[in-house]
């Protein structure tokens, strides 16, 4: 079998240095499409090296995307890009990330899950600098074709919409050339940019990657919720419902949580597929 769950838990955690510099930061803000209006102010905050704040879903792609990719180099795990797709993602940061910095990361596999038809691969990554920890990220992996093994199936927590309006409502259209752009902030996987690939993965053409709708929606909630103040997001979860496109327009709804301040629940959904769901379970936790 192509995954061996006992082995990929047990492997020695990996050591990975991560580094990166405004360039990095700057295509990665231009990926999730910052930048429009080229000359505001406030997109000036995401694209101009002199005014330069970091937006903390950069966390994911910083040293070439592989603070969440190294899951699949783990012992134990084998297979196919094409049966692969990511199924959540947690981002808590321990304090404001750099535009330019060097990095230690350690990460392992906390878990396999056994969804009965797929697996699901739980990758965990700590990393730090010379001042201490920056943040921790928690991917989940879903490997189509790969469950069955008898493994532990795994919570499976959902987070209903409220009932209410929401607080805040905006569209966020997605380039045509979006996925092309992201790529090459680290994830190659062909399934965004090749339509053989993606015919092959069940897709009738390339779909955008779940990490680009999560850095645009993370920016959408910053600029619209948060005040343009990145520092003050703590921590950043979703799950990935469903897929987007590139030449679609995702719709962020967004509530306060007026019992629980400090908090914001979020929506995801695809506009021209009659809000078909792109992002669930999604919160933003603030200052």
């Amino acid at each position: 079998m192509p995954i061996d769950a006992a082995q990929a838990v047990a492997a020695e955690p990996r050591r990975s240095e991560l580094t990166w510099d405004h360039k990095d930061v700057i295509l990665y803000h231009l990926g999730i499409g910052a930048g429009t209006p080229a000359t505001g102010p406030d997109e000036l905050r995401y694209t101009l090296e002199t005014r330069l704040h970091v937006l903390p879903s950069f966390a994911t792609v910083a040293g070439g995307g592989r603070a969440v990719s190294g899951g699949l180099a783990t012992p134990g795990i084998d297979v196919d890009l094409a049966a692969v797709l990511h199924g959540g993602q947690t981002v808590e940061l321990h304090r404001p990330l750099p535009a330019r910095g060097t990095a230690t990361q350690t990460s392992r596999v906390a878990a396999v899950h056994d969804k009965g038809k797929a697996a699901v691969i739980v990758h965990r990554s700590d990393v730090e600098d010379a001042e201490g920890p920056l943040w921790t990220s928690q991917s989940e992996i879903f490997v189509r074709g790969e469950g069955g093994f008898g493994g532990e199936r795994g919570s499976a927590t959902r987070l209903d919409a409220p009932e209410a309006a929401p607080t805040w409502t905006v569209d966020r259209p997605i380039r045509e050339d979006q996925a092309l752009l992201y790529r090459l902030s680290g994830d190659w996987n062909p399934l965004h940019a090749d339509p053989e690939f993606a015919k092959r993965a069940g897709f009738d053409r390339p779909i955008l990657h779940g990490l680009c709708s999560y850095g645009i929606t993370l920016k959408a909630v910053v600029d619209t919720a948060l005040g343009g103040d990145v520092a003050r997001v703590r921590a950043y979860t979703t799950r990935f419902a469903g897929v987007a496109f590139p030449g679609e327009t995702l719709r962020v709804r967004m509530w306060r949580d007026t019992p629980a301040p400090g908090r914001v629940q979020v929506t995801v959904t695809a506009v021209e597929r009659d809000d078909a769901p792109v992002l669930a379970d999604t919160v933003v936790t603030h200052t």
